[in-house]
């Protein structure tokens, strides 16, 4: 979810850190810019726009877990505690946010695309959101359900830093080979290219994309083969000073 790509970060956090890049500067976050980094972070989340002071009834969330009359119903809050790293209201806060969105309880890729093009209105996001969609989609059935979209979000906010690399591994990882390639890395750039648009501050180059694979390569391809593996990419990216303190971040983010 990259709002921009700034001049004072890494090229390595480029690229594995699109849920981070959107949410704190190439410079040390401000005590305002902390406070504001759980809304901003959640807004670029689809079907999860939650307010900054909510008022939910706990009685009314409760009853929506229960009595939900909607086409699908997720599994019980227990079960979701068991499945991720959030607390019992932290899931019923996110549970009302996605039922807002999507009254159905399910998500499929249009919708998504849609809500997510609200957020990049110069730019196409299409491609990008398709990349994101297939990361959500745990069971590859074309639809994301309450319980996928917050084992996702558990990962990338609450999980160990090996969790979170290995997700942005599978993000880039297009044919899930395991392995990523040039031309899915240059798939990957570009379609973050395409959905900041062009009216980004600096203007940026037709070229930029290919620049910024080939540098991602020269220092994630260990051995020179052309592919980046699993191996070469954690080892990499826990190598690196500004990708390791956006993990930190993502530690405070809800």
């Amino acid at each position: 979810m990259i709002v921009l790509i700034r001049n004072k970060i890494s090229d390595n956090e480029r690229f594995i850190q699109p849920f981070t890049q959107s949410i704190h500067s190439g410079n040390p976050p401000s005590g305002q810019s902390k406070k504001n980094m759980k809304q901003r972070f959640l807004k670029l989340l689809p079907c999860c726009h939650v307010d900054s002071t909510p008022t939910v009834r706990q009685s009314n969330i409760e009853e929506d877990f229960e009595l939900a009359t909607v086409c699908y119903r997720p599994d019980s809050l227990e079960k979701m505690m068991e499945q991720t790293k959030f607390s019992k209201t932290e899931l019923q806060v996110l549970y009302r946010s996605f039922k807002n969105e999507c009254p159905s309880g399910l998500v499929n890729e249009e919708t998504f695309k849609i809500i997510y093009s609200h957020f990049f209105p110069h730019g196409d996001s299409s491609a990008y959101a398709h990349f994101l969609f297939e990361a959500f989609d745990r069971h590859k059935n074309g639809a994301v359900t309450f319980e996928d979209f917050v084992v996702g979000l558990s990962i990338i906010l609450r999980g160990t830093v090996t969790d979170r690399l290995s997700w942005a591994f599978s993000l880039y990882d297009l044919n899930k080979d395991g392995c990523i390639t040039k031309e899915e890395m240059n798939d990957i750039m570009k379609s973050i290219y395409d959905m900041m648009g062009k009216y980004t501050h600096p203007c940026m180059k037709d070229s930029a994309p290919r620049e910024h694979v080939e540098s991602f390569f020269q220092k994630m391809d260990r051995n020179n083969d052309g592919i980046v593996t699993m191996e070469e990419f954690l080892e990499s990216c826990q190598k690196d000073e500004a990708i390791m303190e956006s993990m930190q971040m993502l530690d405070h983010v809800i």
